[in-house]
């Protein structure tokens, strides 16, 4: 997706990183799942186990998704979310897409991102398959499931909330949007929703849009993109499927996400009228880009607060 955040970054979601070895591995204080028969067998994941995991205690799982032209170790380094599993002692799954020819990882969330070449991969059943992975080996919590991710992370977790809405209970989405089309997005059951987006996003636009052409991966792609709604749309969206009857309302609550940024510049909003337990909110990083830099340990602190506050009823 981009560099690790910094005061110079780039909003360059669709570029090569080279990242240091430490953080290609992903694997420090994690075990790898494999099932050694399916889909997994050839696509191991990373799996972190809490400090205090007991085993007569169910668990929450959190799955969380790189972006595009990234990895699962890129996607820690940037989260932190290992050091919440431990506080919080949940399990913390972190596995990594597929490559596509242009040798750069990535999701087949939606036609809009980040499939630019067709692939035939099944990452809806692949996800599955890890969450069934992960309940046989451990005490999951099958009303805690959750997953989150940034930009093609972000878009794949909202294809996940549409397809695997029986099992998961929230997500949380960062620079990402659901489908254009939101009769492909059937949800069996509802499915709390967080969306965190920058509102100077240029890469992934709030308003909506299209991937530009010449942010996509060197090879042979398209030359245009199916568009993707903009945050309003992808909300409203959501608050439907969910049957929330309100309004989305900014809330008095503004939180310090980004440290490039002065001031408490995140915007809480919520609909109202969501059935009880349900949650559709949207975080807007006023001034906010593609990759935010984001204050630590407060970011990855408040987004496991939203999916814990949200277990399946």
């Amino acid at each position: 997706m981009a560099t690790l955040p910094s005061s110079s970054r780039a909003p360059a979601l669709f570029v090569v990183l080279l990242l240091a070895a430490s953080c290609s591995s992903g694997q420090t204080g994690s075990d790898a799942g494999s099932d050694g028969g399916s889909i997994l067998t050839m696509r191991p994941y990373n799996l972190k186990v809490p400090t205090g995991y007991d085993r007569s205690n169910p668990t929450p799982l959190v799955i969380m998704l790189h972006g595009y032209a990234q990895t699962s170790g890129f996607q820690e380094d940037y989260f932190h979310f290992g050091a919440v599993a431990d506080d919080q002692t949940f399990l913390y799954a972190f596995p990594d897409g597929t490559l596509d020819p242009a040798n750069n990882r990535f999701w087949n969330a939606d036609d809009a991102c980040c499939n630019f070449f067709a692939s035939a991969v099944d990452d809806v059943a692949y996800v599955n398959a890890l969450i069934d992975d992960v309940s046989t080996k451990y005490n999951v919590d099958p009303k805690r499931i959750f997953v989150g991710g940034h930009s093609n992370g972000a878009f794949m977790s909202h294809r996940l909330a549409c397809d695997l809405s029986d099992r998961i209970a929230a997500i949380a989405s960062v620079a990402g949007a659901v489908w254009n089309d939101a009769s492909k997005c059937n949800p069996s059951s509802h499915v709390s929703v967080l969306d965190v987006h920058g509102d100077a996003d240029t890469v992934v636009n709030y308003t909506g849009g299209a991937v530009p052409a010449d942010l996509i991966a060197a090879g042979d792609p398209p030359e245009t993109q199916p568009p993707y709604p903009s945050e309003a749309e992808t909300m409203s969206t959501w608050a439907a499927k969910n049957g929330c009857t309100g309004d989305l309302t900014p809330s008095a609550l503004t939180l310090d996400l980004e440290t490039t940024l002065p001031g408490t510049e995140t915007i809480e909003s919520a609909y109202s009228g969501c059935p009880s337990g349900i949650g559709v909110e949207l975080w807007t990083i006023r001034g906010g880009g593609h990759v935010p830099a984001v204050v630590h340990p407060t970011w990855e602190e408040s987004i496991y607060a939203f999916l814990k506050a949200h277990p399946k009823p």
